[in-house]
């Protein structure tokens, strides 16, 4: 059965992009069709200066609203990264098979390394270094898949080129991934920014839509967007990003195609009116869900701790494989178990 590893990273709150993008992609097909884990990734938060306890509690929204988006523990696996001391076991092997040129050339490193000397300061180690942890994320489950979006995709690139490298260096240990990214929603841009990704990043912002904003709220960051020159509704991301990632949203909200979608209307209130009632609907049992979530904290706690539980069962005989291949000593409980 194919398997399939995603994370999601809680620096910030998730947004409609996410959602789009990602979320419901995974309650509605990978958790349907293959044998899925979904990871609140708490440890890549830990890169850039962050609150100790905003990232707790963002971890535990992450995890509560990937359950009302629609995760089933009994279909999926979903856990917090640092309950799984085999990601760390494991990126510390892979960055002994990684180059200090390779970590320098992604791109994410290198914009946020240099928008920190141009003020001055400097990037954490960790920063350089986080694309090998989320290749031990990844390597460690066997993952045939990871869904991803256009900016995480040269890391998985990288991924499959660590797997390589370990494969013909050390024996066959890894299973090599690849990519998978959803036709339509993928990369949900900012409403007052069109041609920058909505990051959940950013604590406030009227571009942004969150996924536990009210309705009123929704509808007034939607009709504040930022259009283009002329009055044509058409679709041509190049030339108007404004209005195509208004269409762009509404053909991920009812399942159209934007091209289509930007022949059917005069002008563009009538297409953020239709934008903002179709983005409120598509959240609205999202919302309502993460509420009752909310009244039952120790459900979502059992989630984690049960999920943490498998995904450790899942990952540890490929670490304990990938430290043997690569010259360690197995642990005495490991050679215990082996002559069992």
């Amino acid at each position: 059965m194919t398997r399939v590893f995603s994370g999601i990273k809680p620096t910030g709150h998730l947004t409609l992009g996410n959602y789009l993008g990602a979320m419901r992609r995974w309650a509605a097909v990978d958790q349907h069709r293959a044998d899925s884990l979904f990871c609140i990734v708490d440890l890549h938060a830990l890169t850039v200066d962050h609150d100790p306890a905003r990232v707790r509690r963002l971890s535990r929204q992450a995890a509560t609203l990937l359950l009302a988006s629609g995760l089933d523990p009994e279909l999926c696996t979903v856990f917090v990264q640092s309950h799984v001391d085999e990601h760390t076991r494991l990126s510390y092997v892979l960055e002994c098979v990684a180059s200090d040129g390779e970590m320098r050339r992604m791109i994410q490193y290198r914009e946020k390394a240099a928008r920190e000397r141009a003020r001055g300061g400097s990037v954490r180690l960790s920063l350089l270094t986080y694309p090998v942890l989320m290749a031990a994320d990844i390597l460690a489950y066997g993952a045939d898949e990871v869904p991803v979006g256009d900016d995480q995709a040269q890391h998985v690139e990288l991924t499959r080129d660590l797997a390589v490298r370990f494969n013909q260096r050390y024996g066959q240990t890894f299973v090599v991934p690849r990519a998978t990214r959803p036709a339509v929603g993928a990369r949900v841009m900012n409403l007052q920014e069109p041609t920058s990704k909505m990051g959940k990043s950013e604590d406030v912002g009227p571009g942004i839509v969150y996924l536990l904003d009210e309705p009123d709220v929704v509808r007034k960051k939607v009709m504040r967007a930022v259009t283009d020159s002329g009055r044509d509704v058409e679709y041509d991301p190049e030339g108007r990003p404004g209005v195509a990632n208004l269409l762009e949203i509404l053909a991920a909200c009812t399942g159209g195609e934007p091209s289509e979608l930007g022949g059917v209307y005069q002008s563009y209130g009538d297409v953020k009116k239709d934008v903002a009632e179709a983005v409120v609907e598509v959240l609205r049992p999202v919302r309502e869900r993460h509420r009752e979530l909310c009244a039952d904290p120790g459900f979502v706690e059992g989630v984690l701790r049960d999920g943490a539980e498998r995904a450790r069962a899942m990952a540890r005989p490929t670490v304990d494989a990938a430290c043997r291949a690569i010259g360690l000593l197995p642990a005495a409980s490991e050679v215990v178990n082996a002559t069992r």
